[in-house]
């Protein structure tokens, strides 16, 4: 049976998802528009740098609960990977949708916002209620698909 565009990205994010070097959770996020995909992201360490599968994982080990405290890892989200890719590229994510494995946290929620994205569809929940709260204010339209 051929997948709608929506089950297609999906698969796709999750693909995208196997290549994270996380402990925790791992995350694939796909930008596209017009039904082209512009860029994918995973979560993982910054290029160059040790991943947590070498170092060990800070959250854990400190306990951090999952949606608080983001500035303690060394991982970068997913969605941020997709958006710093658009931008390596000089490809505008204007307009664009995510599709995303996870719900956003706040953090990847406001820049997401401030990108231009009109529209996410995403898989799984995160524990991070201002982030919907946000994107719902800022009018991007968010589908939750199993």
């Amino acid at each position: 049976m051929r997948p709608s565009w929506d089950e297609y990205f999906m698969e796709i994010a999750q693909l995208t998802s196997r290549r994270s070097t996380c402990l925790r959770r791992q995350v694939g996020a796909v930008l596209v528009r017009d039904n082209r995909i512009i860029t994918t992201g995973y979560n993982g360490a910054p290029t160059g740098l040790k991943h947590c599968e070498e170092t060990g994982c800070i959250r854990g080990e400190r306990n951090v609960p999952p949606g608080e405290r983001h500035e303690l890892c060394r991982g970068i989200h997913a969605e941020q990977n997709a958006i710093i890719q658009a931008a390596m590229i000089g490809v505008s994510i204007k307009g664009a949708t995510l599709y995303s494995t996870t719900q956003p946290c706040s953090l990847c929620a406001k820049m997401l916002i401030n990108a231009g994205i009109k529209r996410i569809v995403y898989k799984g929940d995160y524990p991070d209620d201002l982030s919907i709260e946000m994107l719902r204010e800022a009018g991007v339209k968010l589908d939750r698909i199993e």
